[in-house]
């Protein structure tokens, strides 16, 4: 067997970081769990997704037979790979090893990596409540990291910075991340009243990894009432802009509240690890976030959302309510109808929510479970349009939302364009 070249001495900018899990990594196929261990490292890389690696003790080798397929890494050496055979379907070449790693990464000697887009492969966090939370990896990251992202920063009279973040498999922002952004530079626009109501429109895509401009322009400032047009640009780019209202309260006159649906508890709905975000907790009632696009049922998705960590300041769990407000509508829409789903978004349809409403009728505990309840009332015309309700597990209302969101055919292959699905809308 001919020696591996190494590619450091040429490219010593290039960086390989193997770095202990903090979670247990598992791995599966459909119920079969093939690998599971609290002693797996992550993998980052320059210019690759990151890997999850697991000591070769914890695989569940009887299911696996050796390849002769191999495959040789100038940073890190030659691979040797195994075929899952014990299992139908069988899946060839999905587990590889560097038995022995050039020296630069000599860490990740005696473990193993597995294909992510053949397998499911998860994080479980452990909360202090003693609850386990799966997490789809390579994670996109914390709860913690979406409330800095939100948490935007005073850069001057009216004006805030949103932080990037990054890298990430798909670099772009979601548009309740913007949304919950709005709420924020209002919030503090506006010290010793609350947001609410935010009605955002997102014009252009945003990017992960640069900062945003958060320009917020009073329209009125009162005692009682105060209004703002806030403006996100990003590259000197307009991306998103609306209106935010905020109140410094009153005393009821009178209150008359929808009550909250007769709808199974967060015990009884389906854990949902898909996107990738350690401290937070998503449970889908009947599993109704299906990325199959032959499961159907009706354009409705009821979610329990629940957060591990408090950020204190009331605008922040205010913030952390609405981002998770649209991620619904678009699966909604899709589930009356054979062959779409969330798998087909950004490969073969162009999906993307276009306008965002939210107002916030109560005060949230988000370490406490809400219910977000999710109609995709109208589709046609490339466009869907849905609307949602808040509860806490008490069952107050604290938020209402409607989204409009863009499902259509792209126009030209996205591929012919230099996009794919991390980047194409």
């Amino acid at each position: 067997m001919t020696a591996i070249e190494s590619a450091w001495p040429d490219h010593p900018e290039y960086r390989i970081e193997v770095i202990p899990c903090c979670h247990t990594g598992q791995v599966w196929l459909g119920d079969v769990l093939l690998a599971e261990s609290d002693r797996c490292v992550v993998v980052t890389e320059t210019d690759h997704e990151d890997r999850l690696y697991f000591p070769e003790f914890a695989v569940q080798w009887e299911l696996f037979e050796p390849s002769e397929y191999t495959t040789v890494c100038p940073f890190k050496g030659r691979a040797s790979y195994w075929n899952l055979t014990g299992t139908d379907p069988a899946v060839e070449n999905v587990v590889w090893t560097y038995r022995t790693p050039l020296a630069k990464v000599a860490a990740i000697a005696g473990h193993v990596s597995f294909y992510q887009d053949s397998l499911r492969v998860l994080v479980v966090e452990r909360w202090a409540d003693h609850s386990t939370v799966p997490a789809t990896f390579p994670l996109w990251g914390d709860s913690a990291e979406l409330l800095r992202l939100i948490d935007v920063v005073p850069d001057g009279a009216g004006q805030f910075i949103g932080p990037a973040h990054g890298p990430t498999r798909r670099n772009v922002v979601e548009g309740g991340q913007l949304l919950a952004e709005s709420v924020v530079a209002v919030a503090k626009t506006f010290p010793g009243q609350r947001v609410t109501s935010a009605s955002m429109i997102f014009a252009k895509a945003v990017a992960f990894d640069a900062p945003v401009e958060v320009s917020v322009e009073t329209l009125r400032q009162g005692r009682t009432f105060s209004s703002a047009q806030v403006r996100i640009s990003q590259h000197g780019s307009l991306r998103s802009a609306g209106i935010v209202l905020a109140d410094a309260g009153a005393d009821d006159v009178m209150r008359d509240v929808e009550p909250m649906p007769n709808l199974p508890g967060p015990d009884a709905a389906v854990p949902f690890a898909g996107f990738g975000m350690t401290g937070r907790e998503i449970r889908i009632i009947d599993a109704a976030y299906d990325p199959d696009p032959d499961r159907l049922g009706p354009p409705v998705v009821h979610a329990w959302v629940r957060f591990r960590d408090d950020p204190a300041e009331p605008y922040l769990r205010a913030a952390l309510l609405a981002q998770s407000t649209t991620h619904w509508t678009i699966a909604a829409a899709m589930r009356p109808h054979r062959g779409l789903g969330e798998a087909r978004a950004h490969i073969t349809l162009s999906t993307g929510i276009m306008k965002a409403d939210i107002a916030f009728h109560d005060e949230a505990d988000v370490t406490d479970w809400l219910l977000y309840t999710n109609h995709a009332f109208w589709s046609g015309n490339g466009l869907a349009q849905g609307d949602g309700r808040v509860f806490a597990q008490d069952g107050r209302l604290v938020a209402s939302y409607t989204i409009q969101a863009m499902v259509r055919d792209f126009p030209v292959d996205p591929s012919s364009l230099g996009r794919d699905s991390r980047t194409a809308m």
